[in-house]
Formats: C-alpha cells, sequence, structure tokens
C-alpha cells in the first residue's frame, strides 16, 4: 500500500499545510493509522471517508493544496477507479 504525492504538493505537506487528500481508486489502497515515507518523516493516515463526488468541494480542493476543483479532480483520478475517499492526515517528522 502507499500513498503518494505530487512533488509540488511534498513541501506544504511537510510544513503542515495540507493534511488531506483525494483519491479515486477502485478500492481503498491505505489503512487508518497507516504511515506512508515522505521526506525526513512520514504522513500518518487518521481518518478515511467513502464519498460521492459532489461531496468533493472548492473549500476541500484548496485545503488539498488545488487551486480549483477541477485542478484536484483531474488530478485525484488513479486509473479506473470510481470510489472516491477524501483521506486526513498528520505529517510527522523522525528525528
Amino acid at each position: 500500500m502507499s500513498l503518494s504525492f505530487t512533488q509540488r504538493l511534498r513541501a506544504p505537506i511537510m510544513r503542515g499545510e495540507i493534511a488531506c487528500t483525494v483519491r479515486i481508486w477502485k478500492r481503498l489502497r491505505v489503512k487508518l493509522g497507516g504511515r506512508y515515507r515522505l521526506g525526513g518523516g512520514h504522513v500518518e493516515v487518521t481518518r478515511i471517508q467513502h464519498v460521492d463526488r459532489g461531496d468533493i468541494t472548492e473549500e476541500i480542493a484548496r485545503r488539498s493544496g488545488f487551486a480549483s476543483l477541477d485542478d484536484l479532480m483531474r488530478i485525484a483520478q488513479h486509473g479506473s477507479g470510481e470510489s472516491v475517499y477524501l483521506i486526513d492526515f498528520v505529517y510527522c517528522h523522525e528525528p
């Protein structure tokens, strides 16, 4: 299982400016409490919500580091998946 991010989102995530992401997958690929390496630390999944596409708003797009809902939805689509997940996380620095 993996949770990866585009290059432009990595620094804001590590600064704590972004703490959620939207993914459109065939099936869930992360787990609650899962830790996924990023930079000198990791993101830890704190909440997973299975939602409808219509539940994803412009506000969620901005919180996820995107300028618009359209921009987010282009990146969120992974393959032919149709299940939409709103995933909250925290970034943890490692000593």
